[in-house]
């Protein structure tokens, strides 16, 4: 690596440390991607003023061919459009061959989901329980799994919404949003029986009257956080790992398992609420991991290569 290239990450970094306040962390991480990258132009007889377009993408190539990941990637590049950037505004170059670089796409996570099987299980627990607590946490399980509720729309649902004998509830979700979700017979019937308990959880707050699941708290309606711990202690007497429950993920077993069904994509995406299909497409991602490790544990071909 040339004297020049090092002067010039050494005037970058001290930009970054007095004008823009960065920590020594930062400044280390900076360091050693760039010298990283440096170094991989020197090896091709390139320097930090002459690096063109095409040897970016070639150095994100290596990383890529090298391992790591997406993530990696993205940050690497960050920290050298913020070195281009730096030598175009110090005269230094007269373009930033960055620019025309589009950073490498993150693979998006797969959500969390439970198994049909340990859904089942958190519902026999539910109703395994006695008492008025439980006739209400049964229905808080029913509903989060049967109509893949967020819980924000759950604990907000008006006492309204399941009067008489409705078959579908009108949420109002995400931007004000209104969506009809269908009820089916476990739900409705959980609801009936929570229904004939309610008035033992009723506080004197008015405002909690309206509300399916009220409470005592200022908002007069159930809390998100409160949902979770009792969702969490469930997961414990149905043999589930608590850290893999959430009210969300409940939301995403409702979703998965109706893809793994047959269920189309649209009508998933109506279900759920989503403004943009491309957010339900992960449920596709889904099932074909599933199937995927299918194929691998379960074709005779693959079982003998194991042997």
């Amino acid at each position: 690596m040339s004297r020049a290239d090092l002067h010039h990450l050494e005037s970058f970094l001290e930009m970054q440390s007095a004008e823009r306040g960065a920590s020594i962390h930062t400044l280390d991480a900076y360091r050693r991607d760039l010298l990283d990258y440096a170094g991989f132009l020197a090896k091709k007889g390139r320097v930090l003023t002459n690096g063109s377009a095409a040897d970016v993408r070639a150095y994100l190539a290596a990383l890529s061919g090298a391992g790591l990941k997406a993530s990696t990637q993205a940050r690497r590049l960050s920290a050298m459009r913020q070195l281009h950037r730096f030598l175009l505004d110090e005269d230094i170059r007269t373009d930033d061959p960055t620019s025309a670089v589009e950073s490498p796409k993150r693979a998006r996570p797969l959500p969390k989901i439970v198994t049909e099987t340990q859904t089942q299980s958190l519902i026999d627990a539910a109703a395994g329980l006695e008492g008025a607590e439980a006739l209400r946490l049964l229905c808080i399980v029913e509903l989060l799994y049967a109509s893949g509720l967020r819980v924000s729309e759950l604990v907000t649902l008006p006492l309204a919404s399941v009067s008489g004998e409705r078959r579908t509830i009108m949420v109002k979700g995400k931007g004000g949003r209104e969506r009809l979700v269908p009820l089916g017979a476990p739900a409705r019937e959980a609801i009936k029986a929570y229904l004939g308990v309610r008035n033992r959880f009723l506080p004197q707050l008015e405002k909690a009257q309206r509300f399916l699941f009220p409470s005592r708290g200022r908002e007069g309606h159930f809390t998100r956080r409160r949902v979770a711990q009792l969702l969490k202690d469930l997961a414990v007497q149905a043999g589930i790992d608590p850290r893999k429950l959430s009210p969300h993920v409940l939301r995403h077993a409702f979703a998965s398992h109706l893809v793994a069904h047959g269920a189309d994509l649209r009508s998933v995406q109506q279900l759920l609420g989503h403004a943009d299909i491309a957010t339900t497409q992960i449920y596709t991602h889904v099932q074909d991991e599933r199937l995927r490790k299918l194929v691998a544990e379960k074709h005779p071909l693959a079982v003998r290569r194991k042997r």
